[in-house]
């Protein structure tokens, strides 16, 4: 049985989850993570109703109703360590009885969209482009601390992964999660479908080579030569494979859907992509509230 004592269970004075400041009764069950705070106002503009908002740090939470459907916008800022902070808190809020510590007896399943910006690896997706996670490599080794069995994850693509890749064994071993395809296909119009890698770090963990060179040299040519069941690793950003992983064992139901600001195989990059960000917030809305 867990022991959730207050130095394990983190509550604020109120009784809500210490970090994202929610409780089960403020918590929709669709949910869409972003990681600035400042882009929960678009969903904001959009809603018809607000019943609940909170900010607390990098975290803002926005819970209210679009075209009569109730969804919550709750931002993680940026790292898979905040997505453990944040999705742990989202499966307590939903499946934990706060006051008595204890576990409900019927499981709650959220739905995690995450709608984010990332870097595409291959010239043929330029920026401007959304891309849909059909699966997600971890790279930041965070699933690597929790319990889990091989039908979880995705083994047998790890070990393939693995053996393409070759990394050093000081690195932390790789992960791979199916996303829901459920929520895929709901999003499958508008989207290219592909492989997302999660790194630890924006700078080296991704390839990039700014003061301090980074250890592994052709890091970006490895990543977009991989293929899995068809698809190829077609970006790089930092929260997906953890929000997979952690939902997956949990039980819930995850996708990621990124913009391209990026274009690591062109090296051009899109300065002003906030028209295109509401935009797809309003697509992706739009399918998860039918």
């Amino acid at each position: 049985m867990n022991d959730m004592k207050s130095s394990e269970l983190v509550l604020s004075p109120n009784g809500s989850l210490y970090h994202i400041n929610m409780t089960g009764q403020n918590l929709a069950d669709d949910i869409f993570l972003v990681g600035d705070p400042g882009r929960v106002n678009m969903f904001k503009e959009l809603f018809d109703g607000i019943e609940y908002e909170s900010m607390n740090r990098e975290l803002h939470a926005l819970t209210g109703t679009y075209h009569g459907h109730r969804f919550t916008a709750l931002s993680t800022g940026m790292g898979c360590d905040n997505i453990d902070i944040v999705v742990t808190e989202l499966d307590a809020a939903a499946n934990i009885d706060l006051a008595s510590r204890t576990i409900k007896p019927n499981h709650r399943t959220l739905n995690m969209v995450r709608i984010g910006t990332s870097g595409s690896l291959h010239s043929e997706i330029p920026c401007g482009s959304l891309v849909a996670s059909a699966y997600a490599i971890g790279l930041d080794g965070l699933l690597n601390y929790y319990e889990h069995d091989d039908l979880q994850l995705e083994e047998k693509m790890t070990q393939a992964f693995e053996k393409h890749m070759q990394f050093s064994q000081r690195l932390a071993r790789p992960y791979c999660v199916k996303g829901s395809e459920t929520l895929l296909d709901k999003v499958a119009d508008i989207t290219v479908k592909g492989i997302t890698a999660t790194a630890p770090g924006f700078y080296a963990p991704q390839g990039r080579n700014i003061r301090i060179a980074p250890a592994i040299k052709d890091l970006n040519e490895r990543l977009s030569t991989f293929e899995w069941n068809g698809l190829k690793i077609t970006n790089l950003e930092m929260e997906t494979s953890a929000i997979y992983g952690l939902s997956k064992i949990m039980g819930h139901n995850a996708l990621t859907v990124c913009l391209i600001i990026a274009n690591r195989a062109d090296g051009t990059f899109l300065n002003e992509y906030h028209s295109q960000m509401r935009d797809t917030i309003v697509n992706i809305m739009n399918r998860m509230a039918k």
